[in-house]
């Protein structure tokens, strides 16, 4: 497959002097579901608004859908569709109407533009609300409809900022079952960014994780979880034996890598029910108890901790418990 998106040494500095992207190169194949992976401020929202054409890069050379960002913005604006974060809808229009402004500004017209819609209202399942204010709509459908208009032009490249950022389980399961058809039936090519591990697993077949502007691993979801070499122990510790128990842990055979986490220590290696027992056998010798053990095959957050030796945190999973979601 050919490249549609192709990033050599892509560097972005804020005015402020921020580094927010800082040398980083990667390609995208035609056809292909890729997804940039990171927490808040890891650069994720940069790169996309600088492939897009929305902010001036200070170095490196970058194309998108065949056309150098430097010389063809105008050709790359054409070719693709853009989700932001913040949904664009106008709520004084019906989805219908806000299908037919974008779609007017795509510069379709007549039936062309009326089957368009129909054809997309009935992809994000919003037909029977499609004649009331957009203003009425929850949060989901809002962003479905975001979705619809980014869509309008049927692009060549669909971009999508953090797309699920805020709805509801149930909304985020529709628009990842709408995402799937679009890349795997229609053979979309879409760049995601987003800080939700469960999103890109799914969704990913190729991810680049990024954190403060640097890229720290590539590859497919079972690729980078494969090349942690085995099976997750994390132990729930006592601060005051952390440090401790690291030492000890480190003198068992057969563990690869050890990190602090949020509520003890996690533990790397090849066999992790076999190996559990000479942790907690040997601690215990020590003197020391965790109050909780599991045991766990390599996810993505393990990956970006491997690498950063700190875990992925979003939004999500820093609201507190009785938060509403938005709806």
């Amino acid at each position: 497959m050919q490249q549609i998106i192709s990033v050599d040494h892509l560097v972005v500095v804020y005015e402020d002097g921020t580094c927010a992207v800082d040398d980083i190169s990667f390609s995208v194949k035609e056809g292909e579901f890729f997804g940039f992976l990171g927490p808040n401020g890891a650069g994720k929202s940069t790169t996309i608004k600088t492939l897009t054409t929305l902010l001036r890069k200070i170095s490196g050379r970058v194309t998108v859908a065949g056309f150098d960002l430097d010389k063809s913005s105008n050709d790359i604006r054409k070719s693709i569709g853009v989700l932001t974060q913040e949904t664009s809808v106008d709520v004084d229009l019906t989805g219908w109407e806000n299908l037919r402004l974008q779609g007017r500004l795509q510069q379709l017209h007549g039936q062309a533009l009326r089957d368009r819609i129909e054809e997309l209202l009935k992809l994000v399942q919003l037909q029977e609300v499609a004649n009331k204010p957009a203003g009425r709509y929850s949060g989901g459908m809002r962003k479905r409809l975001d979705l619809a208009s980014a869509l309008i032009h049927n692009p060549t490249l669909l971009f999508l900022d953090e797309p699920t950022t805020g709805l509801d389980a149930q909304s985020r399961n529709a628009i990842w079952e709408y995402l799937e058809d679009l890349n795997r039936k229609e053979g979309k090519t879409i760049f995601l960014t987003t800080q939700y591990l469960e999103e890109a697993d799914r969704l990913c077949r190729q991810l680049s994780i990024i954190d403060h502007g640097k890229l720290i691993a590539n590859g497919s979801p079972s690729e980078l979880k494969a090349a942690m070499g085995g099976d997750t122990i994390a132990l729930t510790l006592d601060a005051s034996v952390r440090a401790r128990a690291k030492e000890i842990l480190r003198t068992i055979n057969g563990i690869s890598d050890i990190f602090d986490s949020d509520a003890g220590v996690t533990v790397y290696t090849e066999s992790g029910g076999e190996k559990a027992v000479d942790v907690v056998t040997t601690l215990d010798r020590n003197g020391i108890r965790p109050s909780f053990l599991s045991i766990s095959s390599p996810t993505l957050d393990d990956v970006f901790l491997k690498h950063t030796g700190r875990r992925i945190r979003s939004e999500e999973l820093k609201r507190k418990e009785n938060e509403p979601f938005l709806m």
